[in-house]
């Protein structure tokens, strides 16, 4: 009788585990439902993002459009002037020289990287493996009290001086709403490289439906939305570089 008993516990303990065990497929499904759903977020054509940038005692307000056919532009605000940082309008990337404050623009390569990091709009798990990106459930971590899932997601290589490199961001979904709350990274190229670039993502909120994270902070910067439009009107000469 007690070999029957353990034998049912054992049977029981393993069924449990295979019930409540999770692969990094059925996380991110879970995810993008719980924000949204998946078809609702592929409805998104643009974003437009307006908040303020913190960073060595500074407070810049900022605003980012994106779109679905591959165009971005940053504008910022700087001692009461308003002007637009960067751009890309699906064949020229740019953005503006710190010293001299004139539009500049960006190599073969930097325009490669961003181009193909474009494509991930509005979220790099939607269609994954159509992106030809690969996931990797790592395990369970906690984070700062906080019981997560970690997962591995490869993308296409990087392009750096001419050589594809390494892709990887590390995500670390909480294991309660299943939502990203860290995104870890490695710096490619720059007086950083070599390093790992670690974003707190929090204050996850809904507009229109489906849930953005309106702070991203790390030891540097802190970035905080204030207003996110899905949709927005746009006009594409916005994004064009402009003549000096």
């Amino acid at each position: 009788m007690k070999i029957f008993k353990s034998l049912l516990l054992t049977m029981l303990l393993v069924a449990s585990t295979m019930t409540t065990a999770q692969t990094a497929e059925e996380i991110i499904d879970t995810y993008l439902e719980n924000t949204g759903g998946k078809e609702n977020w592929k409805k998104v054509k643009g974003l437009k993002m307006v908040g303020m940038m913190k960073m060595q005692g500074m407070e810049i307000p900022f605003e980012q459009m994106t779109t679905k056919d591959g165009k971005q532009l940053v504008a910022i605000e700087l001692q009461g002037n308003k002007m637009t940082w960067s751009g890309f309008d699906g064949k020229v990337a740019w953005q503006r020289n710190q010293m001299t404050m004139e539009a500049e623009k960006s190599d073969n390569e930097a325009t490669e990287n961003l181009k193909n990091e474009l494509k991930e709009f509005p979220d790099p798990f939607i269609d994954y493996k159509e992106k030809g990106y690969k996931v990797e459930l790592i395990g369970k971590e906690t984070v700062d009290g906080t019981e997560t899932f970690k997962i591995k997601l490869t993308k296409k290589p990087i392009l750096v001086n001419g050589e594809e490199k390494p892709n990887i961001r590390h995500y670390y979904f909480d294991t309660e709403n299943y939502v990203p709350i860290i995104l870890e990274s490695e710096v490619s190229q720059g007086p950083m490289q070599g390093q790992v670039m670690r974003n707190a993502l929090s204050d996850y909120e809904e507009v229109n439906g489906l849930y953005f994270p309106l702070t991203i902070s790390n030891k540097m910067q802190t970035i905080q939305f204030k207003e996110v439009t899905i949709n927005p009107e746009i006009d594409a000469s916005e994004f064009v570089m402009p003549q000096k």
